[in-house]
Order: structure tokens, then C-alpha cells, then sequence
């Protein structure tokens, strides 16, 4: 497939974009899943996720992002070398656990959605057609919803959550790993895969989320990079967003796809 570059828009929704970037705002309730907490659902944040909670804005920022829109270029990186350069509107619901990907190509416009792990294509076709990216749409969207809202996904009570006891050192940074599984039995019916959030010592941050895709041989690795703050009060994520296919020890075999917010 010959690189090129369609002129398509990544939004992840929460807010209204200003200026250069995007801006949080509060939840209109115009869109069904721009919700804020439910303290039903969500534990108030203490320990490690708070840390990681005001490493990414604070938790009143967070309260109030019904929604994130951010406009994005993606690259998708090829096994022979090549790649495909693209733009996409991405909107993101930190609470809901969803996003939308939106874009257009020349073969027509299209509309993805995950809600709560679950994928499915709203208008348009599923896959870029030649692309071979080694890993389903749903899990590479699933790792980038966690990589932006991880805060907040370290309060879901859906799921259980294991802090490892020791730290690892990774990229010359000391890292603690929370490993998240599906509950088994008491009626619970989570699509969300298993996965591992690495929290960096320096900052509270986390900026890195190790996830199992089909397939147990199959995983991905999505790592957040320049954080960016939208707009006064509003929460911090990444401006660059990196995601790796890896063997099932987390070995990286090749780079799948980069994302930069216009």
C-alpha cells in the first residue's frame, strides 16, 4: 500500500477543542455516555490512584471530563517497512469506559465504537484494507482508551486490581505493575481484557499498560509520551501515544501504530 495521507481528524471526546489543542469540559448529558462517577461503580481515589490522579490533572479535572475530543495524524507501521499515514477524530468517555474513532478515506467515512471492552462498527467498513497491524481493532482501541483515561480506570470496582510488590526498571524509570482480571462468577460479564498498569515512581504517573489480546501468544504495549494539559483546570494525557505488538513475556516484536495530537 502506497503511504499516504488522507485528511481525516482524531478527536477523543470530552470537551471542546480551543486553540491548538482540546479543551475538558463538563458533562452536558447531550451524549448518553458524557456521564461523570458513579460512586456506585468507581471507589473514591486513595493510594496509588490518587498519586496517579494528581499526576494527570487531579480528580476535580477528572470529575468533570464527561467527554475528551482530540484531534489526531496516526501512523501505521507495516512488517515490511512501509507505512500509512492518516488522520482520525477520536472521542473518548473517561467514565463510561468508551470511545468513538471516527475518519474518512478515500473508500468512504467510517465510525468505530468500544463501550466497556465491547467493539463494534457504527458506519463504514472495520479494517483499512491491506493493513496488517498483528493485532484487532478492538484491543488496539481498548489500549489506548486505557493509556489516556488510566486514572480512572484504576477505580473500576467491575474488575479486581493486584499491585505487584516489588518494582521493575524499565527505559532507565522504576516502575509498579497493578494487574487487572476479569472477576469470575457473581453475574459479572466484563468484556474488558486482562492487562497490567504501570505506575512510574518519579511521578505517580501511568503511562504505560500492558494488554492481552486474542490469543494468548498475542499482546500489546501502548505507552504515552509528552504529556499535555487541556486547557485551564483540565486533565493532562499523552501527546504521543506508541503501541507495540509483544509476545505473551511482553517482548516487543514490532511497532504497530503512533498517534500525535494535532
Amino acid at each position: 500500500m502506497k503511504n499516504r495521507l488522507s485528511n481525516v481528524t482524531c478527536v477523543l471526546a470530552a470537551a471542546a477543542l480551543i486553540c491548538a489543542g482540546c479543551a475538558v469540559e463538563d458533562s452536558t448529558r447531550e451524549d448518553p455516555l458524557a456521564v461523570g462517577p458513579d460512586l456506585q461503580i468507581f471507589a473514591a481515589p486513595a493510594g496509588r490512584a490518587a498519586s496517579a490522579f494528581e499526576a494527570a490533572g487531579g480528580i476535580d479535572a477528572w470529575r468533570k471530563a464527561g467527554k475528551i475530543p482530540l484531534d489526531c495524524v496516526v501512523t501505521f507501521f507495516q512488517k515490511d517497512g512501509s507505512f500509512y499515514l492518516t488522520e482520525q477524530r477520536y472521542e473518548v468517555f473517561p467514565w463510561s469506559n468508551s470511545m468513538r474513532i471516527s475518519g474518512d478515506e478515500p473508500d468512504g467515512a467510517y465510525t468505530w465504537q468500544l463501550l466497556q471492552g465491547r467493539f463494534g462498527i457504527l458506519k463504514g467498513k472495520s479494517l483499512y484494507d491491506g493493513l496488517e497491524v498483528g493485532a484487532d481493532n478492538a484491543c488496539i482501541a481498548e489500549g489506548i482508551l486505557s493509556v489516556i483515561t488510566a486514572p480512572v480506570r484504576l477505580l473500576d470496582q467491575s474488575v479486581d486490581f493486584k499491585w505487584a510488590g516489588e518494582e521493575v526498571k524499565l527505559d532507565g524509570q522504576w516502575y509498579r505493575a497493578a494487574k487487572r482480571t476479569s472477576r469470575s462468577g457473581d453475574g459479572n460479564d466484563s468484556s474488558l481484557r486482562d492487562a497490567a498498569f504501570y505506575q512510574r515512581r518519579s511521578s505517580g504517573r501511568v503511562d504505560m499498560v500492558l494488554l492481552r489480546c486474542r490469543g494468548a501468544e498475542n499482546m500489546l504495549i501502548v505507552r504515552g509520551h509528552d504529556y499535555t494539559l487541556l486547557g485551564k483546570g483540565g486533565v493532562m494525557i499523552p501527546s504521543k501515544i506508541e503501541v507495540f505488538n509483544a509476545d505473551a513475556s511482553g517482548r516487543v516484536r514490532h511497532r504497530i501504530l503512533q498517534i500525535d495530537l494535532k
